[in-house]
Formats: C-alpha cells, sequence, structure tokens
C-alpha cells in the first residue's frame, strides 16, 4: 500500500467517525454517549494526520526528481519502506461501512449470547410512591426489589417497563431486555425480565409493557423470579441512546 493509498484511508476513517459523531447518532450503537467527544477529537486527528501524510508525499515526491539515481538504487535493492502490508488493504472496509454502511445494532441475537447483567446487591430500598400506577421502572431496579426487597414493597403493584422483545425459546414465550454499554459494544450485557401473558412480537421490537410480578418463586429472595403478569404491551419507537436501562417515557 503506497503512501497514497495510506492518506486516503486516514482521510476515509477520520471522515467516517465525524459523520458518525457529529451528523448521526450511529456511534450509539457501539460506545457509550460520553466517549463521543472522543471519537470527534480522533476523527480530526486522523484527518490531519492524512494532511501530514499527503504534504510529506508531496515533499518526498518533489526531492526524489533531485535523487532518482539514490531511489533507483535503493529501489532496486527492495528497501523502498514507503508500503504497508497488503492486508492493510482490509482497513478500507471499515472505514467505508462508517460513511457509506453502518452495521446493525446489537439486539435479540446478541441478547441472547451476551452475559447477563448482574443486578447491583441493596440492603435498602426506598419507598415506592403510593400513588403512582403505574409505576415507571427499569428492568434492573425490577429484578432488584423482586429478588432482594424484604419488604416486598413490588407486591400487588403494577409497573411499566421498556425494552426490545428477545424470544424464550420453543414455547413461544419472550423476554422484555435491554443490552447496556460499560464502555463500547465489545462488553455488552443484558438485562432481561421474563414476560408472561402476552404473545411476543416480531424480535427487536421496542415495547412498552405494563403489569405485575409473576408469582415464582419467593419474593423478595434469590429464588423468586424476575418475571411479569402483562396486561398491556404496546409497541414503542427505539430510543436514541438504546443501550442503557433507563427508565420508560411517560404516556402522552
Amino acid at each position: 500500500m503506497k503512501r497514497p493509498v495510506q492518506v486516503v484511508l486516514l482521510a476515509l476513517t477520520g471522515l467516517g467517525l465525524l459523520h458518525a459523531a457529529l451528523f448521526t447518532d450511529l456511534y450509539l450503537r457501539y460506545v457509550k454517549e460520553g466517549l463521543g467527544p472522543l471519537l470527534i477529537a480522533s476523527g480530526v486527528l486522523l484527518l490531519l494526520l492524512a494532511l501530514a501524510g499527503a504534504a510529506l508525499d508531496r515533499n518526498d515526491h518533489d526531492h526524489d526528481h533531485d535523487h532518482d539515481h539514490d531511489h533507483g538504487h535503493e529501489s532496486a535493492h527492495g528497501h523502498d519502506h514507503s508500503t504497508a502490508p497488503r492486508i492493510a488493504w482490509l482497513l478500507f472496509l471499515p472505514a467505508l461501512s462508517l460513511l457509506l454502511y453502518a452495521p446493525p445494532a446489537l439486539g435479540a441475537y446478541s441478547a441472547s449470547r451476551a452475559t447477563d447483567k448482574v443486578v447491583k446487591k441493596q440492603k435498602e430500598f426506598a419507598p415506592l410512591p403510593a400513588a403512582t400506577s403505574p409505576l415507571p421502572m427499569t428492568l434492573s431496579e425490577f429484578t432488584a426489589r423482586v429478588q432482594q426487597d424484604r419488604e416486598l414493597s413490588i407486591k400487588g403493584r403494577t409497573v411499566r417497563m421498556t425494552g426490545f422483545v428477545t424470544p424464550a425459546g420453543q414455547d413461544g414465550g419472550w423476554y422484555l431486555t435491554r443490552i447496556i454499554f460499560t464502555c463500547c459494544a465489545a462488553d455488552a450485557q443484558s438485562v432481561k425480565v421474563r414476560m408472561y401473558g402476552s404473545d411476543a412480537l416480531p424480535a427487536n421490537t421496542w415495547v412498552a409493557v405494563t403489569g405485575t410480578w409473576h408469582p415464582q418463586g419467593r419474593l423478595g429472595t434469590k429464588s423468586a423470579a424476575a418475571a411479569l403478569d402483562v396486561r398491556r404491551a404496546e409497541q414503542v419507537s427505539q430510543p436514541v441512546n438504546a443501550y442503557t436501562d433507563d427508565l420508560p417515557l411517560t404516556p402522552s
């Protein structure tokens, strides 16, 4: 790979990063929102390197006109260090994909294979607002309340959660799912709540569900299932930042 091609590769990669982080929300499919400024800085740096490489290549070209003999001697002995390994051509694929075709977001397929996120242990839980029904909850909070809250505050409460559909197996059951990034897609973990009493929508469909805890196991202990008896399930739009375990939006 000659230097001009290397310059083009740096420029394409830089432009791709800037396109994903500045002009679209695509970067949120792959990294946490807080890393956006770093992606922008990386894109700018790559463009600057491309410009520097182009300037060096022009200087080398002008210099070679004055040293034709020396340049010919170097090439004859196979010591031209201006090339990179041929495998570097493969880098054009991810560079172009950032501009032309964004890889799909993680979804049900990844969630069924991702490591389940361990719900943080809590010794105490704040009282739930008595007048709010349905009660907006994240999947993580619902799981923690079901399995750790010895006050059984979740018992009989109608809750509302959002996530996407992940098929549970041959029986047609399904999970409400969230994929969570610690840093980026490489360390993605999932949190899932089993749904009962409602037919599954197609995989990866984002839904808001309302229901009550599905009695299975002893509430307030690890034996309790993170499961919901669904009273209502409605399709909703995928949130812009889908890889967090956020509260559902308030219905309009």
